[in-house]
């Protein structure tokens, strides 16, 4: 895991590291661990494991729940568009941290609490930060 100073550095829009590379859209990211192969494309399928997280360090979300990694078939609007963007980039093996800019995750609409429809599990126009590993390119 990230320490909470990178991650909250990360998270906070402004002026990033000169290690962050971002995507044409906007996408920040830092490879922590640069993989191997060819990355799958835009239309690729890719078997990714994650952990997302707020902007203030709060998890939301994680692959290691089940302990399986999310596949995902790329150009098929399965995923949020920042990962639609950052995932054709990456080959097997590699290991990034990401700040996804709210209007390429969840937007306007964030995203409710499935426990508690009057709370949010990820509030409207929040950028979030997410730690991925690509297990497999297909």
């Amino acid at each position: 895991m990230l320490t909470t100073v990178f991650l909250l550095a990360l998270a906070a829009p402004g002026s990033p590291a000169a290690d962050t590379l971002r995507t044409p859209g906007g996408v920040q990211y830092v490879v922590h661990q640069p993989g191997q192969g060819q990355p799958p494309g835009p239309k690729g399928s890719v078997r990714v494991h994650y952990t997302g997280f707020l902007p203030n360090g709060k998890y939301f979300d994680t692959s290691a729940t089940d302990r399986r990694p999310l596949r995902v078939r790329l150009g098929r609007g399965e995923i949020i568009p920042g990962w639609e963007e950052l995932l054709p980039l990456l080959p097997a093996g590699a290991r990034v941290w990401a700040r996804v800019p709210a209007r390429l995750a969840y937007g306007a609409k964030g995203v409710r609490d499935p426990d508690d429809d009057t709370r949010y599990r990820i509030p409207p126009d929040t950028d979030l930060v997410f730690e991925l590993e690509i297990v497999r390119v297909n």
